[in-house]
């Protein structure tokens, strides 16, 4: 089967979503299916073709030092990534989006579609401008939908008609979460998840540690909630030591005020490679957003590297955890604080418990694998071209 998959957010820089569809497209492909993934970037050239595997097995993230690309491929299918242009970021749901705004993105998606026939269009996101757009404009082939976010964006909002308009032309509209599956409009959504790759887990070597970690990934933007974080940890006695993954418009202003030391540690974007290492090394994962989080496929992640994972009691989080993490009411710090003393002192004390409870999560996780979601639509893809 031949699967176009869109995804409208630049593959240069690391997201949820993002990495969600790169993930996809290779369990697709493991399973024999040709993928072609179509996302804007903002380092290579618009018509710039990377092959399958170019992008290594430290994905899913792409630099402009790409090797192995061609450009204007001339034969479909194409089992790789085709680069539709370059993004603009646009603000949304407390985050920055980037997007291919430019309606010369969505021209190039219709002349991509001219002439070709793949049997499968999966759009994530399919509501973000404007690329996705395009397709449901220009094709009469089966079009799968799936919805990451949660909440309205202003863009839902100054757009309704259309945005209606676009739902009804997806055949199947799949959601990560039911928080995720509100914003459709419809009550016809298949309820799926955000899938981990718990085999990148297992097999990454722990990056070495001396002292209990805590460990913070994600963009820092006020919605993850890494300044709560900050002020709880310095809260909490002893010689644990946080690491804080990702970068953001709060990098600066938390580091003057939280500035590098034995025990804060500021790690900056990292590749897939060391997160998994580091989240293998760290002791807690700690998942502290304020809003916002449709789905928290970083718990998952924690457990899939069998940390201990304290979060925030957002719906997101509990849809992904199933009872397998701690949380904290939504903004407490006490309640934070409290939650990671304990969570340290339960490391500690080596209790067998404690390793029952993190190989319970790891086995949620592995339940929700990408290789699992790949199954999902895979059966999906199957139904609709019936």
């Amino acid at each position: 089967m031949w699967i176009m998959m869109s995804c409208p957010y630049s593959l240069s820089r690391p997201g949820g979503v993002q990495g969600q569809t790169l993930g996809l497209a290779r369990s697709l492909r493991n399973l024999g299916h040709t993928v072609t993934v179509v996302a804007p970037h903002d380092e290579l050239r618009p018509g710039t073709f990377l092959p399958c595997g170019s992008d290594g097995e430290g994905g899913p993230f792409w630099s402009a030092t790409t090797s192995a690309v061609t450009t204007r491929p001339a034969l479909f299918p194409l089992d790789g990534t085709w680069v539709v242009g370059p993004s603009t970021p646009i603000r949304s749901n407390g985050s920055v989006a980037p997007v291919a705004l430019s309606p010369v993105a969505a021209l190039r998606v219709k002349r991509l579609l001219r002439g070709q026939s793949p049997d499968i269009i999966h759009l994530h996101e399919p509501l973000a401008p404007v690329i996705n757009y395009a397709y449901l404009l220009s094709t009469a082939v089966p079009v799968v939908g799936t919805f990451h976010r949660s909440g309205p964006s202003v863009w839902h909002r100054g757009l309704s008609p259309l945005v209606r308009w676009a739902t009804s032309r997806l055949t199947v509209r799949c959601a990560v979460s039911q928080a995720a599956a509100e914003t459709t409009g419809s009550k016809d959504v298949e309820i799926l998840f955000n899938g981990v790759e718990v085999e990148r887990f297992v097999k990454a070597i722990p990056w070495p540690t001396e002292a209990p970690t805590i460990m913070f990934l994600g963009r820092h933007e006020s919605r993850k909630g890494l300044e709560l974080l900050m002020r709880a940890f310095v809260e909490i006695p002893g010689e644990a030591v946080l690491w804080i993954g990702g970068d953001g418009p709060e990098s600066k202003r938390l580091r003057l005020t939280y500035p590098e030391s034995s025990r804060i540690h500021w790690l900056g974007e990292l590749s897939e490679e060391e997160k998994t290492s580091r989240l293998r090394g760290a002791h807690i994962l700690c998942a502290p957003s304020l809003y916002g989080e449709s789905f928290g496929v970083v718990l998952l992640e924690g457990m899939a590297a069998r940390c201990s994972v304290v979060a925030s009691e957002l719906d997101g989080h509990r849809a992904a955890a199933n009872g397998q993490a701690h949380f904290f009411p939504v903004g407490d710090q006490s309640a934070l604080s409290r939650l990671l003393i304990d969570a340290l002192s339960d490391m500690r004390s080596r209790a067998p418990t404690r390793t029952a409870t993190l190989e319970r999560a790891f086995a949620h996780a592995s339940s929700l694998s990408i290789d699992h979601l790949a199954e999902c639509y895979e059966s999906i893809y199957a139904h609709i071209r019936l």
